[in-house]
């Protein structure tokens, strides 16, 4: 048996588990799941969407941002899928489609807006697993009505 495929193999199983567990936490509100997923820096880039260059965050200042971003949807859904993960030694690079799916009733607009693309994560392999230093998030398309982010935030906290 070849010891070095086995490795590679559940590299890649960890690998895709991190970013799963970065959707999961986002949509169950577990922020401590979320956390999970990241080194104790992280450089997010959410530029196609925001317009924002890409940003460096300590990760509790990110969770935070993200948790007050999102906590005046009602509910919210991120699909990650078709994983594809280069690996080279300690670090890697796992690119995933992503529809991010928004949601809050209200009287002013749509009640969603959905945003598609993909993720390109780069993850460094820690004592703790492999964690993600560096997050890009390409937009390619979007339904509903971005206004609902502004409405969310309202209904933040």
């Amino acid at each position: 048996m070849d010891i070095s495929k086995i490795e590679y193999l559940f590299d890649r199983m960890e690998i895709s588990d991190t970013v799963n567990r970065y959707a999961t936490g986002v949509d169950m509100r577990d922020w401590a799941l979320y956390r999970s997923c990241f080194t104790e820096e992280i450089e997010m880039n959410f530029k196609s969407w925001s317009g924002k260059d890409p940003q460096k965050f300590p990760v509790d200042e990110w969770v935070d941002t993200v948790r007050g971003t999102l906590s005046g949807f009602e509910s919210t859904q991120h699909i990650s899928s078709n994983h594809v993960t280069t690996i080279d030694g300690d670090n890697a690079t796992c690119v995933s489609y992503m529809q991010a799916q928004h949601y809050l009733p209200n009287d002013l607009c749509d009640n969603t807006c959905t945003l598609g693309g993909y993720y390109t994560n780069e993850l460094i392999k820690t004592s703790k697993g492999w964690k993600i230093c560096r997050c890009k998030f390409t937009v390619l398309w979007r339904t509903g009505d971005p206004r609902i982010f502004e409405l969310a935030q309202e209904n933040a906290f």
